[in-house]
């Protein structure tokens, strides 16, 4: 039998509003792969939409956890990083991702930071460049058409785009270091929205779904965690795109249908069955 798969995910705890680990915990688990995790800050909610919300962060612990880790020879099949607080967390993931690195870890980076055009009011404006090192340290970068525009130090543009837009930022941010980008938020028209990928070969694919109205949170933790499981579970890049489109429009369309308050996070939980059918799981 083959060896269990171990992944390092690295987020805040979003301690209600599923988002983050409380999405990426349960998800890759689910896809039968040893999920260990470093919280990088922990929230009484997440940031969107909700006033009032604790936040503590744990900088101080994500060293000695990973040193601690080292003393036991732990290693990780791969390492899937998402929110990260502060530059001075940015700094540890590079020390974090040079060890894993040479342990033969694949390294998924979602520069959680940004969307519609708006870099997070709790970053500085510096902060897009410093995420940049991470980004540039890619085997697969993660994302959205907002963050890939923040890195490349280029203007967003609102939907639809068109093909060659959308092939120009995912070779730029090959030439920029990453090995294969997964770009979200893609759409041509206005009915469809859906990812574009790029492997380390340059061949480039596309995964549409019809566009579910509306803005949900955590959507973006959902489509990670799920391509990460699908990564881990032997797909290519552009089948574990499909599968992680596919699982948060399903997760998205229970929310919709129930008429959950959208700060809730999406139903991904009663999706997983679908999701691992498309695994073979």
């Amino acid at each position: 039998m083959e060896s269990q798969k171990r992944v390092l995910a690295i987020h805040d705890i979003s301690a209600f509003g599923r988002c983050s680990l409380t999405v990426a915990l349960p998800i890759i688990s689910a896809a039968g792969i040893e999920t260990t995790v470093l919280p990088t800050a922990v929230l009484s909610t997440h940031t969107g939409g909700f006033s009032g919300f604790t936040y503590r962060d744990l900088s101080d612990d994500i060293m000695p956890i990973y040193e601690h880790w080292k003393t036991l020879n732990l290693t990780f099949d791969a390492l899937y990083s998402g929110f990260l607080g502060s530059i001075e967390q940015i700094d540890m993931m590079e020390r974090i991702f040079a060890h894993a690195k040479s342990h033969g870890s694949l390294l998924i980076v979602d520069p959680v930071m940004a969307d519609n055009g708006v870099l997070y009011a709790i970053f500085p404006k510096e902060f897009p460049r410093q995420m940049a090192r991470l980004a540039a340290k890619a085997d697969v970068l993660v994302p959205n058409i907002t963050e890939a525009c923040l890195l490349l130090g280029g203007e967003y543009r609102k939907p639809p785009y068109t093909k060659d837009y959308i092939e120009s930022l995912l070779r730029k941010l090959k030439e920029f270091g990453a090995k294969s980008v997964v770009l979200t938020g893609v759409a041509f028209n206005e009915s469809e929205l859906g990812a574009a990928t790029i492997t380390d070969d340059g061949k480039i694919s596309y995964c549409f779904l019809p566009l579910i109205e509306g803005y949900y949170h955590g959507t973006g933790d959902v489509f990670g965690s799920a391509l990460t499981g699908a990564l881990m579970n032997g797909k290519t890049l552009a089948e574990a795109a499909s599968a992680a489109v596919e699982f948060t429009h399903e997760s998205i369309m229970r929310t919709k249908q129930a008429g959950t308050d959208i700060r809730y996070g999406v139903n991904f939980e009663q999706s997983l069955p679908g999701l691992l059918e498309r695994l073979g799981i």
